[in-house]
Order: structure tokens, then C-alpha cells, then sequence
């Protein structure tokens, strides 16, 4: 193989970006700024609540507290680098750092996948095992989901890492889009990569698909069960449940029409890079917060304490 003489020589991509119109680039700056900001206190305040609140020290609030954490951690791996390109006119990423990027996109996105499944199961026992629902979803269980769901993350994500890292990259750099991923980095390599390609769609697309399919009809027995034998828990149950697959539906389907086949440009492929990147992990605190009356209340407890610490101070 030839390939195998070339040695890396690119030491840097450049990204096009969004757009090249600065006057939308200005406008897109201030939308995807308040998302951020948005996602981190959203997220930040249901972590923050289930800690503080001891009323929340259940499963359900525990995992979703660690989903908030990862809506954190994922926001923060391409959002600041979408909101910097879109002020400068040459945004440029080193090679180590394009490696860095992917690894910890795919990883904590490989752990969010996961960790929905662990979600969904969490639902499933809550509606079939409503007596032993605290027996089965112990504090070990709980941690044992989040534990399994971030080691599946790393798992994935090593395995994308070796399969591209294989191939040397001497040629082109430019990158048309605003952040470092497989689809597009992998075109770069001075090597023939349909094979691997194939093997990456079955590492992402494939498994992704699966997931959702999985996903969609573990709701679907759930829901049958609510709707048969309704109680009060269970119609609670019912509001989780919505509120998850609309989660699912926003996080899978973008990235479905991403990953899902051969790497090749599409013209949507920059808004499904937006929408599951930087969309998710603002709506995701939204949607719990506002359909939960419980965790309503606990965070105007939380606020009431904080103002009631902040006028004992000024006293």
C-alpha cells in the first residue's frame, strides 16, 4: 500500500463555517449564544435542584440529573466552537486538537445514547414493577446504568478513533462545516477509505437505528400498559414517558440522517449538525422542567432558599 510511506503532514483544519454572510453570521452568533447559555443554566439548575432537594432523591431524578450532566458536557465540546467561528473570519483547529474533538464528541454522545436506554428501562420497571420498583432500581442499579452508559461511550468512540487514525492525512484541510467529525475528516485521508467508511456507518448509523427502533418499541409496550391500567403514579408515568420520546426523537433522527450512510455531502447535513449538536441539550431541561410539577416546585423551593440565604446576608 502506498499510503503506508506518507507521513501525517497536515497539521491543521480550517472550517467554513455556517455561512460567509457576516451579517448572518452576527445573527446566528446571538441565537446559538442564548442557546448555550440556555442550556447550561437549564441543565445546571436541575443538577443542582436534585442535589439540594432531598425529596428528589429518587431514581428517576438521579438519572436524570446525570442526563442534565451530559447535556453539559456534550453542549460544551462543539458549541464554543460554533460561536467562535462564527466571529472570526478564519477559524482554524490543529490536528491533535480535531482528534481530541471527535473522541470526546462521540464519546459523551455514544454515553447520552446509552444512557437513554438506561432511561427507558427505568420507566419500564416503574410501570411493570410499580412494588418493587425502589427494590430493583437501587442506588447501585442507578450507577451501575450510568456507569455501563458512559463505558459504552468510550467503547464507541475508541473504536471510531482506530479506524480513522489508521489512514495518514497529507492533502486537502478544509473542513465544510464548524466542527470536527468522522464524515468529513476521513474524505481528507490520503488513502481509499470506502471500506471503512462502511464500517464507521455500522459503528454509528447502524447502531443508532437499532437504538431507536429499540427505543420506540420499549414506549410503545409501556404506553399499551398505562392506557390499559391507568392510576394515578401511572399517569405520571405517562408524562415521563412522553417527555422521553420526544428526547429520543430529537436526539436519534438528526443524527440518523448523519450517520446512517456512506459519507457523502449532503445539503442538510450542516442544519442535522446544528439541530442534534446544539438543539438537544437546551430542549432536554425544557421539556422535563416544564411537564414536571414536582421538579417545578423544587426549584421554586430552591430559588426561595437562595433569596432567603442572599436577605440574611444583607442583615
Amino acid at each position: 500500500m502506498d499510503q503506508q510511506n506518507l507521513t501525517t503532514t497536515v497539521t491543521e483544519f480550517i472550517f467554513l463555517g455556517l455561512t460567509q454572510n457576516h451579517q448572518l453570521k452576527y445573527f446566528l452568533f446571538m441565537v446559538f449564544f442564548i442557546v448555550y447559555m440556555t442550556t447550561w443554566v437549564g441543565n445546571f439548575t436541575i443538577i443542582i435542584t436534585v442535589i439540594t432537594d432531598h425529596r428528589l432523591h429518587t431514581p428517576m431524578y438521579f438519572l436524570l440529573a446525570n442526563l442534565a450532566f451530559m447535556d453539559v458536557s456534550d453542549s460544551s465540546v462543539n458549541a464554543p466552537n460554533l460561536l467562535s467561528g462564527l466571529l472570526s473570519q478564519r477559524k482554524t483547529i490543529s490536528f491533535n486538537e480535531c482528534i481530541l474533538q471527535m473522541f470526546f464528541f462521540h464519546f459523551i454522545g455514544g454515553a447520552m445514547v446509552f444512557f437513554l436506554v438506561g432511561m427507558a428501562i427505568d420507566r419500564y420497571v416503574a410501570i411493570y414493577k410499580p412494588l418493587r420498583y425502589l427494590i430493583i432500581m437501587n442506588r447501585d442499579t442507578c450507577v451501575g446504568l450510568v456507569v455501563l452508559a458512559w463505558v459504552g461511550g468510550l467503547v464507541h468512540s475508541a473504536v471510531q478513533m482506530g479506524l480513522l487514525l489508521q489512514f495518514p492525512f497529507c492533502g486537502p484541510n478544509i473542513l465544510d462545516n464548524f466542527y470536527c467529525d468522522f464524515p468529513q475528516v476521513i474524505k481528507l485521508a490520503c488513502a481509499d477509505t470506502h471500506v471503512v467508511e462502511l464500517q464507521m456507518v455500522f459503528n454509528d448509523g447502524v447502531l443508532l437505528i437499532i437504538l431507536f427502533i429499540s427505543l420506540l418499541i420499549s414506549y410503545i409496550i409501556i404506553l399499551v400498559k398505562i392506557r390499559t391500567h391507568v392510576t394515578d403514579a401511572k399517569r405520571k408515568a405517562l408524562s415521563t414517558c412522553g417527555t422521553q420520546i420526544i428526547v429520543v426523537c430529537v436526539l436519534f433522527i438528526p443524527s440518523i440522517f448523519i450517520y446512517a450512510q456512506p459519507f457523502k455531502k449532503v445539503t442538510l447535513d450542516k442544519v442535522a449538525s446544528v439541530f442534534f449538536t446544539v438543539i438537544p441539550q437546551m430542549l432536554n431541561p425544557m421539556i422535563y422542567t416544564l411537564r414536571n410539577a414536582e421538579m417545578k416546585k423544587a426549584i421554586r423551593r430552591l430559588m426561595s432558599r437562595i433569596l432567603f440565604s442572599q436577605r440574611k446576608l444583607k442583615t
